[in-house]
């Protein structure tokens, strides 16, 4: 075998490519190792493609193995479909590499990243690089390289750390993780950011973004000696270009229609002029492919737009760039049976996101090669239907897009969840996009919001989100950041840059380009200007609700705790099973779940949970001297009567402590099946209980008829005659 190995010191570790022949068949491959994790990242390309636009496909590949672990349902021990993980470090990916691909270019690509080791280091910052490596040295069309790096923040140190293991990005145990940046970029750029923070000023993220550019410029200085010694030529690629006729046609059917419009462009509009443009074209021009058509309409659009906000300070719908659209918030009022609703709307984008509470035994389950045996609390699924876009297509399913919007909603409110012992429900909120014109994902995070706040969660504050956008002229040095970007300016424009947070700061940031990448300076700018329009929308948030509502909905379950010690566990569960089992079926609770720490959490409703608790109670009760019960006579004996005081309990009521005189008969006073009042006064050495009635209540006695000596002969019998407590 052949290999080659070359290393790189960065964030205290050595990270290495190793180039060898495994996947020799590939245009390009490379293995990547930090630490313990490791990544294969392959590219191939493949034929030309009759689609009209750029067939990239990026696959990342989680094998179970790399955990060192047999994983998987226990019905199917092998992977199956790509987790959520798999599928957002696969967009990273995707989205890192994707805007440095030739304009115009059609020919097939895959790059696949096969996960083949992993530890302590997230294996999506190695992917970025691995397949950056991977096809800058292969012979496929490619401007890279490009690099990616972590930088984290814990609480209560200001240091930024290069990096960070999977224990310091741990968000609940101390020192807390404030901020999870991953940044890609190249050459003084930054092209592609994820961030999640607990609530981080925007200056601590420029300057988190800072150190990522630094650190970026030392692994590209790294892979550019690698492209330089091992890199293969590239294949000539020219982007096809419109014909001098193409251009007249244009010129004479779109061009008028574009200066007559004097700079509104509606997406109502956009969409037949295209469609119009598409039919005249190809009828006049058959032998013209309908890609080239198409891609000259969309270069043409694209140069209009940008020209008009870098040169004339205009957007399309007539908007400032800094002005948010028409803004609608409404907590509630959808449904009686939904726990929780949210209606948002900004401008053209309207969604509704619907909460339902549920017990810990709700929770997810996760069990992938990042996360094993973990729960899943807090969950936010986001559903994007063709009709939010005026389109038929397919329903049902998920897509990774729709994975991502989700994630990244649900990234953004996590950390202002609060903790499970203040608030044990498992919470999941459903996004509805109804109507979609630009930032659905935004959108559900203000929808989300009200969800909560109507359902009664406690949440530290509401947030909000907005998507910023860019208009660039690179060569002449021109930017122009757009706040609020609907449709035609997400499509056309240079940048989606969604910034979502509190009053407080900041809470979730993603980030992509179309360009090589964004300059620092532009970046902080974007922030400033969505940090104002945050704001702006928080104000018309708690405007419909302040605070989150005081109650629960009553169609909520009810949700107990209980706390017992370790070793009553077993007690509370039983053999098999069948304590906790029987629990269950007698008070009809619907969940009950118990933690390693003895804390049990008891959902139900129309008063279930609170028998269930009774019966736990009872069961794990450590009885004291003076403790008063009431319950069932359950043995008699000659000497006294046991009677039921628990669950698994009895004790004795000696005759001598029926009535403050002397009876005869125990039975002359009780029998079995009887409730009777009754005392603790005694825990003997052998750890028995002995009871009293007269102690309960000394008038029992008189009212049931007793008399002194009632009954005759003297049966009391001896104490020693009591047989052992039963358990």
């Amino acid at each position: 075998m052949e290999k080659k190995v070359y290393s790189l010191e960065i964030g205290g570790k050595t990270m290495s490519a190793e180039f060898n022949d495994w996947a020799d068949q590939a245009n390009g491959s490379v293995l990547v190792r930090y630490g313990n994790s490791a990544v294969l990242a392959t590219a191939v390309m493949g034929k030309e493609s009759d689609k009209d636009y750029f067939p990239l496909s990026v696959e990342y590949e989680e094998k179970f193995y790399a955990a060192g672990a047999i994983l998987g349902s226990r019905f199917m021990r092998r992977e199956g479909r790509p987790s959520d993980e798999a599928i957002l470090s696969g967009r990273i990916v995707d989205r890192t590499i994707r805007p440095l691909f030739p304009k115009g270019m059609k020919r097939e690509v895959q790059v696949i990243i096969t996960v083949l080791s992993i530890e302590e280091y997230d294996t999506d910052i190695l992917a970025v690089n691995a397949a950056s490596l991977a096809l800058a040295t292969s012979d496929i069309p490619w401007n890279g390289p490009v690099s990616s790096v972590r930088i984290g923040i814990e609480e209560g140190n200001d240091a930024l750390i290069v990096n960070p293991t999977y224990k310091q990005r741990e968000e609940e145990l101390p020192p807390k993780a404030l901020m999870d940046l991953t940044a890609c970029g190249k050459d003084g750029l930054i092209n592609m950011i994820e961030v999640g923070a607990r609530e981080i000023g925007e200056s601590m993220l420029e300057k988190a973004l800072a150190r990522s550019g630094e650190e970026i410029e030392k692994i590209q200085a790294w892979q550019k000696s690698i492209i330089a010694e091992r890199g293969k030529t590239k294949r000539d690629f020219k982007a096809p270009e419109a014909t001098p006729e193409l251009k007249t046609a244009f010129a004479e059917l779109v061009a008028p229609k574009l200066k007559a419009s004097g700079g509104k462009l509606p997406k109502s509009e956009l969409g037949p002029m295209k469609s119009e443009w598409m039919k005249a074209a190809t009828e006049k021009f058959p032998d013209v492919p309908k890609g080239l058509i198409d891609g000259y309409y969309e270069e043409q659009i694209d140069a209009f737009v940008h020209d008009l906000a870098i040169n004339e300070n205009k957007r399309v719908d007539g908007r400032n760039l800094d002005q948010v659209r028409p803004l609608f918030a409404q907590a509630g009022g959808v449904s009686p049976v939904i726990h929780g609703t949210g209606i948002f709307y900004r401008g053209e984008t309207h969604v509704l996101a619907a909460l339902t509470l549920g017990g810990p035994g709700d929770a997810q389950l996760i069990d992938t090669i990042e996360f094993q045996d973990s729960k899943k609390t807090f969950m936010l699924h986001y559903n994007f239907p063709p009709f939010s876009v005026g389109e038929t297509g397919r329903v049902g399913g998920m897509n990774r897009r729709m994975t991502g919007h989700g994630a990244l909603a649900e990234k953004a409110l996590r950390v202002m969840m609060p903790s499970k012992d203040v608030f044990p429900y498992t919470v999941r909120i459903v996004s509805e996009c109804l109507a979609s014109n630009g930032s659905t994902s935004m959108a559900t995070v203000c929808a989300g919001t009200l969800a909560l706040m109507d359902a009664g969660v406690p949440v530290a504050r509401p947030v909000a989100g907005i998507a910023m956008g860019m208009m660039s002229d690179a060569k002449a040095g021109k930017y122009k950041v757009l706040t609020d970007i609907q449709g035609p300016e997400d499509h056309h424009g240079d940048m989606d840059f969604k910034v979502a947070g509190t009053s407080e700061g900041v809470t979730a940031v993603q980030m992509d380009v179309k360009v090589d990448g964004v300059p620092l300076k532009v970046l902080a700018e974007a922030f400033a200007q969505a940090k104002k329009a945050r704001m702006q929308i928080l104000e018309v948030i708690t405007k419909e609700i302040a605070a989150p509502r005081t109650n629960i909905s009553e169609r909520a379950p009810k949700i107990l705790t209980l706390v017992v010690k370790k070793d009553q566990i077993g007690l509370v569960i039983g053999p098999g099973g069948k304590m906790i089992n029987g629990i269950r079926e007698r008070t009809g609770v619907d969940d009950i779940t118990i933690e390693e720490d003895g804390t049990i959490f008891i959902t139900g409703k129309s008063g279930s949970a609170e028998a269930a608790f009774k019966e736990i109670s009872d069961l794990t009760r450590e009885y004291m001297v003076g403790d008063k019960f009431e319950g069932p006579v359950v043995r008699i004996m000659d000497f006294g009567a046991f009677v039921k005081i628990g669950p698994n309990n009895d004790g004795l009521v000696h005759v001598s402590e029926v009535a403050p005189f002397r009876i005869g008969k125990i039975t002359d006073a009780v029998q079995l099946g009887d409730i009777v009042p009754v005392v603790l006064k005694e825990i003997d050495e052998k750890g028995r209980y002995n009871l009293s009635i007269k102690a309960a209540d000394p008038e029992w006695a008189a009212r049931k008829g007793l008399k002194p000596d009632q009954g005759g002969s003297d049966n009391h019998g001896g104490r020693n005659e009591r047989p052992n407590r039963r358990i």
